[in-house]
């Protein structure tokens, strides 16, 4: 792969991001689909199945990176995909109708518990990249990378309880939550593969899966040989570009949501995707044989706060709800993109 010429390397990068956004639509299609047949998400283990197809392009460079013994471009893209994906909130604010932004409307506050999940598992990595590798379990698996898997299947468990058990009211006027789940039919759009049987569907997401775990291999490969030779650090790389690509399937169904006025689903969506997205290093740890965590260094920590503090602005702008939008913007949204950056320009100035 590092013997191909640039051009290659720019057109089999560019192929596996168009590859990874058809692919994850279809993903993220069937998915639902299968959801509202099996139920997936009222049982553990669905959940976590619901999760990692949503994960699979991070998923798939993660394995990639590490089986290769590329720790910092798999710990940047992980951690450093959490604040680009948080920046597809902005584009979803644009695309909202009427004269109110996104954070207005959402109209709950189950996406500030989701909110917090993240700054919850981001906070573990934080302190699992402090940890020496000596203090690994079997020598292969940081205890941190662990603790993130308890801690986001205990976050999941409380976020689903008070679903289902609210302990208070919440009045917000003039807001529009949308469906909480993909699993209510919508009153004007039609479900996803309504006419298809379960069988198709599940050929469907098998090749959707496939063809999304090529490509995100494909990504791996190209945008390693591309940041070395444009002599970019593999954790700046996999943070921006890298993550950028394999954030646009949530860019499709963000959009999707927001369009059919599912504007808490559309918030809920890119918290939750970000909050498993760090349980990948557990898988990490396993395929490099050693803890990826202590590997991370200063630019993963950077962007990890980056991650934390974007969540922190549309955590708030959930509950303080901004009415006015400029340039079509809220002011959560306006806020988020001077913090993302100063983040990546604070980036570039770190010593690597």
């Amino acid at each position: 792969m590092l013997d191909l010429a640039v051009g290659w390397l720019v057109l089999l990068f560019l192929v596996g991001a168009a590859a990874t956004w058809v692919a994850g639509i279809a993903l993220s299609r069937t998915t639902d689909a299968l959801d509202v047949r099996f139920n997936l998400g009222d049982a553990l283990g669905g959940i976590v199945i619901l999760a990692l197809a949503g994960t699979l392009p991070e998923f798939a460079i993660t394995v990639s990176a590490a089986a290769q013994g590329d720790l910092s471009l798999a710990a940047g893209n992980l951690i450093g995909g959490i604040a680009v994906q948080t920046m597809v909130l902005v584009i979803c604010d644009t695309a909202v109708r009427g004269d109110r932004p996104l954070t207005f409307l959402v109209g709950a506050l189950t996406p500030v518990l989701e909110a917090l999940l993240v700054v919850l598992v981001v906070s573990v990595v934080l302190m699992g990249a402090l940890l020496p590798q000596s203090a690994a379990i079997g020598g292969v698996v940081s205890p941190a990378s662990l603790v993130i898997v308890l801690f986001w299947l205990g976050g999941i468990a409380v976020v689903n309880w008070v679903r289902k058990n609210p302990r208070w009211s919440v009045s917000m006027p003039g807001s529009h939550r949308g469906r909480a789940s993909k699993r209510e039919k919508h009153p004007e759009a039609v479900h996803p593969y309504a006419g298809s049987t379960t069988t198709r569907v599940l050929v469907y997401f098998a090749a959707a899966a496939a063809v999304t775990l090529i490509a995100g291999v494909a990504l791996e490969l190209s945008g390693e040989a591309l940041a070395d030779r444009a002599g970019i650090n593999g954790v700046v790389f996999g943070a921006t570009v890298l993550a950028t690509a394999t954030a646009l399937p949530e860019i499709s169904s963000g959009l999707a949501a927001v369009k059919l006025g599912d504007n808490a689903l559309a918030i809920g969506d890119i918290f939750g995707g970000n909050a498993f997205q760090v349980c990948l290093f557990l898988v990490a740890d396993l395929i490099a044989g050693s803890p990826v965590l202590p590997t991370a260094g200063h630019l993963n920590s950077w962007l990890a706060s980056l991650g934390v503090a974007l969540t922190a602005v549309y955590g708030t702008g959930l509950i303080v709800r901004p009415e006015r939008r400029i340039a079509r913007l809220g002011l959560d949204s306006i806020v988020a993109i001077v913090v993302f950056a100063g983040g990546i320009v604070g980036l570039t100035l770190l010593p690597t």
